[in-house]
């Protein structure tokens, strides 16, 4: 049942989206040129890969030094804070990679440092929203996030993910914690105390920083 109401919702809205998806696209191809899709690996249920796709927030790297902050653009920004840069991920959902309320899918780096708790995260299809990203986003840590996602997995119903819709919307209106302190997205430690590249490190890796969410 939960597969059918993603994949009807999902082509709804795409549908609906539609003119402001050309739209989106127009404008990245305008003010960023290509491409405009950003595509990244990411894990997701039972920790099989998969390619997320988002539109890209960020123009490319004039040389390899230079930083997300400098790279980051007017267009990018509002993008992200309406949460624009997202819906292509309707995609993935019809694709049956994601669902539309769920843990948000990680990097396979990130997932390979889980411990056996933490793994429990990826017992179900990640989300294009969950519990998580309505009780903080990027603005909580790694370890905060995964208990967040772990609680509503052992947790979840029709009332839970009403809650979450109505607290995305909410978030939509006032955007909040798309980013961490600085404008730089926590990293997620690893067992020996140090700690992967950050959110927005390992995006640029693959050419459009701040993209993991």
């Amino acid at each position: 049942m939960r597969r059918m109401v993603d994949v009807a919702v999902a082509g709804v809205v795409m549908l609906v989206a539609l003119p402001v998806l050309v739209l989106v696209a127009g404008l990245i191809r305008v003010r960023l040129g290509s491409p405009v899709l950003f595509l990244q690996r990411r894990s997701g249920l039972h920790g099989r890969e998969f390619t997320i796709v988002k539109f890209r927030t960020m123009r490319p790297p004039k040389h390899e030094a230079e930083t997300d902050e400098e790279r980051d653009t007017p267009l990018g920004r509002r993008l992200r804070a309406a949460s624009l840069d997202e819906v292509p991920q309707l995609v993935n959902v019809l694709r049956g990679d994601m669902s539309l309320i769920g843990p948000r899918p990680t990097l396979p780096e990130q997932v390979a440092h889980y411990d056996e708790r933490q793994r429990r995260r990826l017992g179900i299809r990640p989300g294009i929203t969950g519990w998580a990203q309505v009780h903080g986003r990027n603005s909580i840590s790694w370890p905060e996030r995964i208990e967040l996602d772990l609680w509503y997995i052992a947790n979840r119903s029709l009332q839970v993910d009403l809650k979450v819709l109505w607290l995305t919307v909410l978030n939509l209106v006032r955007p909040r914690g798309i980013t961490g302190d600085g404008g730089v997205n926590p990293g997620f430690p690893r067992a020996e105390g140090g700690s992967t590249p950050s959110n927005a490190t390992a995006s640029a890796l693959v050419g459009d920083g701040r993209g993991h969410s």
